[in-house]
Parts: C-alpha cells; structure tokens; sequence
C-alpha cells in the first residue's frame, strides 16, 4: 500500500515523539537542548502535512483517522515529560491525556466510519492552549538547563517556571480540556451511539 506525503509526514511525527523524549531525558546538555527543536519540527510537520492534503488532494479517511491521533501522541508525551520534571501534576496530566486520547480515538472512528462529527472552536481553542504551555515550558526549561543563559537570566526564568504560576496555568488547561471533552460528548451523543451500535453489530458472530 502507497503511503501519501501527508501520511508520510503524519508517520514522521510519531516517529520523532520518542526522539523528542529521548533527546529530553538522556545524561547529557546538548542533547537536551536539542528536545525543544525536535518537538518544533514534529509540531510544524502537523500544520505542512494539513496544508499539502488540502492542497494537492491527498484527503483521506486514513489520513483523518491517523493525523489527530498522532498530535495527541505528541502533546500527551510532552505532558507526560512535565510529571517527571516536576513542571505539572500528575492528576492534571492524566485528566489530558485520557481525555484527549479517548476524544481523539472516538472521533477518528466516526469519521472514518463515515459518520458525522461536531467539531467546536471552543476544542480549536483547547488545542491551541495546550500548545502554548508546552512551548511555554518546554522553551523555559531549554533556558534553564542553558548554563550561560541562566546565569544572566535567573530570576525571570525561575519566576516564570514558579511551581505556583505553573499549577495554575495547568489548572487552566485541564479544566478547559475537560469542558470541551464533556460538550464533544453531548454534541455528538447521536453520533457516538450510532457509531457504538455499528460496533456491537460487527463484533457478532454472523
């Protein structure tokens, strides 16, 4: 099976999640600061493989189905990283990432089932909040972790990654996250439980 361009790079941007985790995690600075790049071209592969599918034809069902879910791969791995650099909580995180992960796989399904889906601006807003904190953190720590940088620049950059001002920004995003996951749920109950019937019929045995 011919894989398409924008697949390719939907592809791409799985492949560079555990990259973008490695360069984070591993004992060594260079590495480290590398992670910052690496989850920016992942993310910029999001908006290029959107722009070539609209723009040479290359819309597909499978594309539909695989390109949400490999930006919540994404976002929910640089979620996951804050717990373990004690940037976020872990109950906020999870809330995010079922939430988007469940959401995502849900509508992905109906979709490629062919079945009607209700997309808010609200849940464009969710995404482009995520976003921002994860840039937000993610260029701060790059900061931080860069031993010239830091010594010029301690206190803003220590200010700016307060426990207190980044619970709160979490606080935000996971309470917005939840808000949006609950409305897609109501607004599509007609479509889920369709999609959820046409399930149950394809498991029986014929």
């Amino acid at each position: 099976m011919q894989v398409s361009p924008p697949n390719q790079l939907t592809i791409v941007r799985i492949l560079l999640t555990p990259v973008f985790l490695g360069f984070l995690f591993v004992n060594h600075l260079t590495y480290n600061q590398l992670a910052l790049p690496v989850f920016i071209v992942a993310s910029l592969t999001d908006w290029y493989d959107g722009w070539v599918a609209r723009k040479w034809g290359f819309v597909s069902r499978w594309g539909k189905f695989l390109d949400p879910l490999a930006d919540k791969i994404l976002t929910s791995a640089a979620f996951i990283s804050f717990i373990h650099l004690d940037f976020a909580p872990a109950w906020m995180v999870w809330i995010i990432v079922v939430r988007d992960l469940l959401i995502t796989l849900l509508r992905s399904l109906a979709e490629y089932k062919g079945k009607p889906v209700v997309t808010s601006g609200p849940a464009r807003t969710k995404t482009f909040s995520q976003f921002v904190v994860i840039y937000y953190v993610l260029i701060l720590y790059t900061l931080r972790i860069t031993p010239s940088i830091h010594q010029q620049y301690r206190s803003p950059i220590d200010f700016l990654l307060n426990h207190d001002l980044l619970y709160a920004l979490m606080l935000v995003v996971t309470a917005f996250t939840t808000w949006t996951g609950v409305a897609y749920l109501v607004n599509n109950r007609k479509t889920l439980v369709e999609l959820y019937e046409s399930v149950v019929r394809a498991a029986q045995p014929h």
